[in-house]
């Protein structure tokens, strides 16, 4: 299995840890269902290429382990709670901005925004924002049951895409291929660039 598409789903609770044992993912969209924070776990996922997880109630900060996926072309964290420094080194200094939009407590590269010694803000105040949002939204005992039962879904959803591939899946997976070769295009423009300059 190397694409999984959860978004929209109305899952409820963390991103479990246990995501960092499907080691043959490609594409990983869990958009529009979790909160809590981003799971180092995931910088275990070396074959990446496409991460997103925005529209979800994620808070605290980018984990830097997530600096050490090199194949990772297309991020979007946006329209969460995230909050001070966006890691740097490798991919992370080829993401744009809107990677990041809508998480105001972020900081640094590429956003506008410094980070200071100011601009951290309280573990403790976002976890309570956060869990008051998760209380207010309706938690019920199925949120628990999803999140151990999430690692069992993924394993037999898998089983249904080597059978059948539905058109939702292939246009994801199109619209996320298209993304990669585009951004390899202009990298490879670049390079061309830089390399007529340096013979001139």
């Amino acid at each position: 299995m190397t694409s999984v598409d959860l978004s929209s789903n109305r899952f409820e609770g963390d991103i479990p840890n246990s995501i960092g044992s499907l080691s043959s993912l490609v594409l990983l969209n869990l958009s529009h269902n979790f909160h809590g924070h981003i799971p180092a776990e995931i910088a275990k996922l070396q074959q990446l290429e496409a991460l997103d997880l925005s529209w979800n109630r994620l808070i605290g900060e980018v984990p830097g382990q997530l600096s050490s996926l090199t194949f990772l072309e297309v991020l979007n964290l946006s329209y969460n709670h995230l909050a001070w420094r966006i890691p740097i080194g490798k991919q992370f200094n080829t993401f744009p901005d809107d990677s990041y939009c809508g998480n105001p407590d972020l900081c640094g590269f590429p956003l506008s925004k410094k980070c200071g010694n100011n601009n951290r803000p309280d573990e403790s105040t976002l976890e309570q924002d956060d869990e008051d949002s998760f209380f207010a939204s309706g938690f019920t005992w199925e949120a628990v049951v999803i999140g151990y039962g999430m690692i069992f879904g993924l394993l037999m959803g898998g089983l249904m895409f080597l059978l059948v591939k539905p058109k939702w899946f292939v246009n994801f997976a199109e619209g996320i291929s298209q993304q990669i070769a585009a951004k390899k295009r202009r990298s490879q423009k670049k390079g061309r660039q830089r390399r007529g300059l340096r013979m001139n």
